[in-house]
């Protein structure tokens, strides 16, 4: 099993990333709005995330909003060298929780300059344009915009996120496309309606992404899958003594060399325990039955 991925390898400026990040959506408050209920666990898990060997943070700065942007900067600024920090944009919150679309070329230009200030960055190595249902603005208007905020050197890596496979082929022909996140875990691989809109499935995008050697970054990939639709995911822990969670992962990490799980935590208990999923070697009898 690869334990490395690389980043956008066809270009000038690949990056090397340990294969098990880390995603922050789950420091913010009931809701992913607001401060956590525990700062100090939550600026010990981002540290101990890095001195655990991840080298790469998915954040927004619509989390919170823009809690995890300041967490990020104040447990581990000034950062590694090989820290790399993606962050997503196009979407903002209001103060009832709600989700709106934030994506003509002003707002992402806005959001852009904003994740630069509160990470204390003057590039960002990577960012995800996040598509949200109903928008009014053209698909290829916003991507358009993210490839110049690319030129003018405020991104060095463009990616996609919550995309269709369509979608996904489209931004493929209008500029270098390194990384796609989408919803994926072992309980929900395919597309699901959910109460602010679409989040579409990496199963759908998996091929594309293999195929072109562009990394998948799974969102909700413990969230959707542990409410368990069936006992296989118990049944193979029960064989490695380990968590449904971790096997979850562990599941991931051996689904293809070409996916980049991000398990998210506010616990640095489940945090610890779940990276031990990086240490579980399935065999192919057992992602036979998984799958």
């Amino acid at each position: 099993m690869n334990t490395q991925i690389t980043i956008a390898g066809k270009t000038s400026h690949p990056l090397k990333i340990n294969r098990y990040g880390y995603g922050t959506m789950r420091l913010t408050g009931e809701g992913i709005y607001g401060e956590p209920k525990n700062r100090p666990e939550a600026l010990q898990i981002l540290k101990q995330a890095i001195n655990s060997g991840i080298n790469f943070l998915d954040t927004a700065d619509y989390y919170g909003e823009d809690v995890t942007n300041r967490l990020i900067a104040e447990a581990l600024y000034p950062y590694p060298d090989d820290l790399i920090i993606c962050t997503k944009v196009g979407a903002t919150r209001k103060p009832d929780k709600s989700w709106i679309t934030y994506n003509t070329p002003e707002n992402l230009r806005s959001s852009i300059d904003n994740n630069l200030r509160t990470l204390q960055l003057e590039q960002i190595s990577l960012v995800h344009f996040r598509v949200m249902h109903n928008s009014e603005v053209p698909f290829k208007e916003s991507l358009d915009a993210m490839f110049n905020l690319q030129k003018e050197g405020k991104i060095l890596h463009v990616g996609v996120s919550n995309v269709t496979p369509e979608e996904l082929e489209i931004a493929m022909t209008m500029g270098a496309i390194a990384t796609v996140e989408n919803m994926y875990g072992h309980g929900q691989r395919t597309t699901l309606k959910m109460a602010y809109g679409e989040s579409r499935g990496g199963e759908e995008v998996l091929a594309i992404c293999e195929s072109n050697e562009i990394p998948l970054i799974p969102y909700f990939s413990l969230f959707n899958s542990l409410p368990k639709k069936d006992n296989r995911i118990a049944v193979i822990a029960q064989k490695y003594k380990a968590t449904e969670a971790q096997i979850n992962i562990a599941w991931l990490l051996h689904r293809s060399p070409w996916i980049l799980p991000i398990p998210g935590t506010s616990s640095l208990s489940h945090f610890e325990e779940n990276i031990k999923a990086k240490d579980i070697h399935l065999t192919k009898e057992d992602m036979d039955f998984l799958n």
